[in-house]
């Protein structure tokens, strides 16, 4: 910028440092060059502390998708962080190790942080509610049972976890109805501050005589039941006869390989020989409609070595 202009901004703007020497602002520019850095306010204790309140933060959220998932609690630490990870070093050049070790995933922490958000819930819960139940088996034959609650808080729509506890024998509608009253009770919640239910439409959930919603009509008469179109239910038309007997062709076709080992290890084989990117089929589950299409796109890629086996 030209000295002229430069004299012009400091009278019109600075006029009350115009008449000052050089020395003064030769001693600004040392106050301003010594003065805090980006990076030195960066690590600051006050910055560091900040830093693992959001980690912290950061821990709790990663818990709360976890829980709602399903997965197991080891996810976080074996897929999330890697995860983290790599994206911190592709796209924002960052090394990730000071990033990832602040946030505590492991299987313990994700336990003890379910356990918390669920006890919160538990102290939050207003005298009316909605609540929704799901139930999945994990890969050791565990029956592992999900509640989550909806209420209005500072008149917005909240949705919680309020428990997630293992079934010990099996998932029949009066199972589920003493897991969850025995809950309600332990926490002395009152089971007609419920509003309404929404399950998913297995005969263990809506059956009018043994369903847990039956079970809980008993206590609770008129309670409103919604039937939460999640599973097989999701597709509302039935198939046609000639995609029907299709895929009941490759649902015998898997079972009869899946069945003995014999045939398993045969159709493995025939797979290694053709370089197939799998060896080995997907069973298909009327439970879960999704499996549908896994089973017949697993099937399909290896279309050519079960023609052979």
């Amino acid at each position: 910028m030209k000295p002229s202009r430069l004299q012009e901004h400091l009278k019109r703007v600075h006029a009350d440092t115009s008449k000052k020497d050089m020395a003064y602002f030769q001693s600004l520019w040392e106050k301003f060059r010594k003065g805090p850095t980006l990076r030195s306010m960066v690590s600051s204790p006050l910055q560091e502390e900040n830093d693992g309140l959001l980690a912290s933060l950061a821990s709790y959220n990663i818990s709360l998708i976890i829980a709602k998932s399903g997965k197991p609690h080891s996810i976080g630490k074996e897929l999330l962080l890697p995860v983290i990870s790599e994206v911190l070093r592709t796209l924002l050049h960052i090394s990730p190790t000071e990033i990832t070790r602040k946030i505590p995933l492991s299987n313990n922490t994700q336990q003890r942080r379910i356990g918390e958000m669920s006890s919160d819930t538990e102290e939050t819960l207003t005298t009316s509610f909605a609540l929704q139940l799901d139930e999945s088996t994990l890969r050791g034959n565990e029956i592992l049972q999900l509640a989550y609650v909806r209420f209005l808080k500072d008149d917005r729509l909240t949705e919680q976890l309020l428990f997630a506890k293992d079934l010990v024998t099996d998932t029949k509608g009066e199972s589920i109805y003493r897991a969850v009253e025995e809950f309600f009770k332990e926490k002395s919640i009152h089971l007609a501050n419920v509003m309404s239910v929404a399950t998913d439409g297995a005969p263990s959930m809506v059956g009018s005589q043994r369903g847990f919603i039956a079970h809980l009509n008993e206590v609770v008469p008129g309670v409103l039941a919604v039937h939460c179109v999640i599973h097989r239910h999701l597709v509302a038309k039935r198939l046609s006869d000639r995609l029907s007997c299709s895929l009941q062709f490759v649902i015998s076709a898997v079972n009869k390989i899946n069945s003995k080992s014999l045939n398993e290890r045969l159709f493995s084989q025939s797979c290694e020989a053709n370089d197939e990117d799998f060896n080995r089929l997907l069973l298909h589950t009327e439970v879960r409609w999704l499996s549908k299409g896994t089973c017949l796109r697993r099937f399909y890629s290896v279309l050519i070595p079960l023609w052979n086996t």
